[in-house]
């Protein structure tokens, strides 16, 4: 076999995807996420997607480029500029999330450093709720500050002071939905509602809550943010991340993507497809598991407050129960009465979750934000973003309710 006919074939691959068919189109979301994306027939009739390692991609002839480099013909030129595999994976994304079009990159933070460096100008200003994840917060802050962009940050939630926070200079209003790591989630509708009435656009980190429940450009958000780190790959094993929304909107985020070059390889791009293939499977036991345990934590007499949207106790509770289908694996609790010696003890007590950063695999995971995220953070700091000593956050993972549950108690009961 030739190399022209190797690499007409992974172009192939790449650029017919059935996600446009009627099937498709009618499908559940298991079914979506093992073919959207996808032509049915692979080169050398493969299933799993080939691995193409190439950086650069040749063309037949000047007739050949010049049809590329028109615009008539939608094939690999370079790898900066977009892969068989990635794109492969961003159809399958954008058909998850239901939007036109999705934008990979190398992380999750990559993405939304491309986003905003992408969108914003000096003496621009976005407007972000104040429960997020902290470098999100430290590169808006620290950062995006040093090129005259200005972040205002106001009460998750607070929808009038939000408002307040808009003027002329404001570009992007931001938020999580869930936050981390208070489960916090946020009304869509108005949250899209005061963007739409102010002309600004509208992200949303949807990373806790997955396409599998909710989809936010459903809502009208303009553009949804995923760690595909976290549960879209789902097994600790890479680094992604993913922009959606609107085919015109991500145009210039896509172009400055390949200039900035935080791109993933083709073997990361292919792990995180093989992972997606079982995301909906996972989502249900993530959602079953984070349900059991929140209510588990929430009866025992140790736990002081547990974070997790699933509950009835908690404050967004019916904003939750109204815009999503289940409420993910992530937990976080405070333990009554206790120092944050006594809480790090309940953490290496645990035998089951790993004590590490991160979320979304098939693996538990344990941690202290006082002592994991927030250590370098004076008290005062910590205060103000609601982290509090005798905090802590679980990831749970898809092993046995049962057991994790029996886990937990023999930690919180010694």
């Amino acid at each position: 076999m030739t190399l022209k006919t190797s690499i007409d074939n992974s172009a192939t691959d790449s650029g017919c995807s059935p996600t446009d068919s009627e099937t498709l189109r009618k499908a559940g979301i298991s079914t979506t996420s093992v073919h959207a994306g996808e032509v049915r027939q692979k080169h050398d009739g493969a299933v799993a997607a080939p691995i193409v390692t190439s950086s650069t991609f040749a063309f037949e002839n000047t007739e050949a480029l010049l049809r590329f480099v028109e615009g008539d013909e939608d094939r690999p030129e370079y790898g900066r500029y977009g892969t068989p595999n990635e794109k492969s994976v961003e159809a399958k994304l954008a058909a998850l999330d239901g939007a036109e079009e999705a934008i990979l990159y190398s992380s999750g933070m990559a993405a939304i450093v491309g986003l905003l460096m992408s969108k914003l100008n000096a003496g621009d200003e976005i407007v972000f709720f104040d429960q997020c994840y902290h470098r999100s917060r430290e590169f808006c802050s620290k950062h995006l500050s040093r090129f005259g962009v200005v972040t205002r940050q106001v009460k998750t939630g607070d929808f009038a002071a939000m408002e307040s926070a808009i003027n002329s200079n404001t570009r992007m209003l931001v938020s999580e939905s869930p936050t981390n790591p208070h489960l916090t989630a946020v009304d869509l509708e108005k949250f899209v509602a005061l963007g739409k009435a102010h002309e600004v656009e509208t992200l949303i980190d949807a990373t806790l809550a997955t396409p599998f429940n909710i989809k936010p450009i459903e809502f009208g958000v303009d553009y949804v943010l995923h760690s595909a780190t976290k549960y879209l790959g789902g097994h600790n094993d890479l680094l992604a991340g993913s922009i959606c929304g609107s085919r015109e909107q991500l145009e210039p985020v896509r172009r400055l993507r390949g200039i900035l070059g935080s791109i993933n390889s083709s073997h990361n791009l292919y792990l995180l497809e093989r992972g997606l293939k079982t995301f909906a499977l996972r989502m249900q036991r993530h959602n079953e598991n984070g349900q059991a345990i929140a209510e588990f934590l929430e009866a025992h007499p140790r736990v002081e407050t547990v974070y997790y949207p699933g509950l009835k106790s908690h404050p967004t509770h019916q904003i939750a129960a109204a815009q999503m289908n289940g409420f993910g694996g992530l937990i976080s609790f405070t333990v009554k009465d206790a120092d944050w010696k006594e809480t790090s003890r309940i953490v290496d007590a645990a035998t089951i979750p790993r004590i590490a950063p991160s979320l979304g695999g098939v693996e538990s995971l344990i941690e202290q934000p006082l002592v994991m995220s927030y250590f370098n953070y004076s008290p005062e700091e910590r205060e103000t973003f609601g982290i509090y000593d005798n905090m802590i956050r679980m990831a749970c993972g898809i092993e046995n309710t049962d057991d994790l549950i029996a886990d937990l108690k023999q930690a919180l009961d010694a």
